[in-house]
């Protein structure tokens, strides 16, 4: 499995105008997200909202997850909801981007 921590940290600092270390293990960066949820949650629900609806985190899945999981930490659930999605944006701008350099020059616009 390729490792995406760096760029995934340095996606999620942009996005959530925050600067956590890109040298801290994904688990430990997941305990940091998973703390600035549960801040959100209890002082600036809407700002929770609008930077979900922002990384565009799947509101079935995360409503569907929150009732399943309800005994369990909802910071924890939506930062692997944010880290997923997140990885998955990742993925998907590196598939694109080797798509676009398959291209002879010419035929680039």
């Amino acid at each position: 499995m390729i490792d995406y921590n760096n760029e995934l940290i340095t996606d999620l600092n942009r996005s959530l105008s925050k600067d956590w270390s890109v040298e801290i293990s994904l688990t430990e960066f997941e305990n940091q997200l998973a703390d600035y949820v549960n801040l959100l949650i209890l002082k600036d629900f809407e700002k929770l909202v609008a930077l979900l609806y922002r990384i565009d985190v799947p509101e079935q899945k995360l409503k569907l997850l929150l009732l399943e999981l309800a005994n369990e930490d909802a910071g924890k659930i939506i930062a692997s909801l944010i880290i997923e999605r997140q990885l998955q944006k990742i993925k998907a701008r590196k598939e694109f981007s080797k798509k676009t350099d398959d291209f002879e020059e010419e035929e680039k616009w």
